[in-house]
């Protein structure tokens, strides 16, 4: 809500109503105003832990008590849980804006929770995917009405994991039918990531942009372990399947990066690319095939991460964002690490594997710590 006069003053300069520097100077006029009247970021935290702790104990206290109420309790019981916190979350709304937050979100997590309470009441038709569709929806109505980051972020979270779950539910009987998925997530996570950029750098953007970073590298965890053959005699995708799937790693992710960057989403499409071949090139853990063949495969996979890593980077200095350019010196030094582990330690001696891992850890932490500092400082002095 407090972010909403942004998008006024932008679409009045561009109708022309407000010329250029008025609205610069009415915009550092409200950004400062926030910023004097804004919590410290221990009292956010606080709030923000408490609202965790809340939901949790309130889901625990259900849990404890649900065998002992009867099933018009239990449903009364669902729908006080869902209703008062946003009843408490309008009521703080012009008193601490923070809380009334915080209410909605635990409010909104709590709907979850009374879906599937409310699907064991009645004994429904098992389909896990459309509890989460319908807990995404209430997420998605949520945000409409409020704008706020939790929601945004709820319903970032929620509506893959329906997708998801859809596709797993639809394709488990398929050999490899989470290779599409884990690559349809990465690219998704790569979009959230980009959304911060010069003049979109609200509440809710910074809250797309902490889930992308919290979710890459497991995101980049699951392309590698995707490749994973399966066990049993699965029966292969078939073609319907094959097209859904692209559609699902190409086409959800590339839109939300269109719609959210506009002409900036080409860089989405070269993370793409990248996505791709990271899939198709991963050795899979369990190698069935040639042994001499995998290492070829495996250094491929490795220079593929090392390059986006440094693309990361680049993406960072190009668009002024410090913590891609933290993530991009994060991944290379995983990289390396990983690659020193698996690929070089081994073939050592233990004395002298241990000694060339201090020293990996030592002198490339300092060098890349530097390398990072140089690069933030070339960000922050670029005209």
């Amino acid at each position: 809500m407090g972010m909403r006069w942004q998008r006024d003053l932008a679409r009045w300069t561009e109708a022309g109503v407000m010329d250029g520097a008025t609205a610069e100077r009415i915009r550092a006029f409200e950004l400062a105003q926030e910023k004097s009247s804004g919590l410290r970021w221990p009292v956010l935290v606080f709030i923000g832990l408490g609202g965790v702790l809340l939901a949790a104990g309130v889901l625990l206290f259900v849990a404890a008590h649900w065998d002992n109420l009867s099933p018009a309790g239990r449903f009364v019981l669902v729908l006080s849980m869902v209703g008062l916190f946003h009843v408490a979350g309008a009521w703080l709304a012009n008193r601490f804006a923070v809380l009334s937050t915080m209410a909605h979100a635990v409010g909104t997590i709590c709907l979850g929770a009374g879906i599937f309470l409310a699907a064991q009441i009645f004994h429904l038709q098992e389909h896990w995917p459309g509890g989460v569709m319908l807990w995404a929806l209430g997420a998605l109505v949520a945000w409409a009405l409020l704008r706020d980051w939790t929601q945004a972020s709820l319903v970032a979270m929620l509506v893959p994991v329906w997708i998801g779950g859809e596709w797993i539910v639809a394709t488990e009987r398929f050999a490899r039918h989470d290779m599409y998925l884990a690559q349809a997530m990465l690219l998704l996570t790569l979009s959230y990531i980009s959304v911060l950029r010069p003049g979109a750098e609200s509440a809710t953007h910074k809250a797309l942009a902490w889930v992308g970073c919290l979710a890459l590298f497991p995101g980049v965890w699951a392309v590698l372990n995707s490749a994973e053959p399966g066990w049993g005699h699965r029966d292969p995708l078939p073609d319907q399947y094959h097209a859904i799937g692209w559609a699902l790693m190409l086409v959800v992710p590339l839109a939300l990066a269109a719609w959210l960057r506009r002409g900036a989403a080409w860089m989405n499409v070269v993370a793409a690319l990248w996505v791709v071949a990271l899939g198709w090139v991963a050795p899979p853990t369990w190698w069935m095939g040639d042994e001499s063949a995998r290492l070829p495969r495996e250094l491929a996979t490795y220079a593929l991460l090392a390059l986006g890593s440094v693309g990361m980077i680049l993406w960072g200095l190009k668009e002024a964002r410090k913590e891609r350019i933290n993530l991009g010196v994060a991944g290379f030094a995983l990289t390396v690490f990983v690659f020193y582990f698996s690929n070089v330690m081994d073939k050592l001696g233990r004395s002298a594997s241990l000694i060339g891992l201090s020293i990996l850890f030592i002198f490339g932490g300092w060098l890349l710590e530097r390398t990072r500092r140089r690069l933030v400082a070339r960000m922050e002095h670029a005209p």
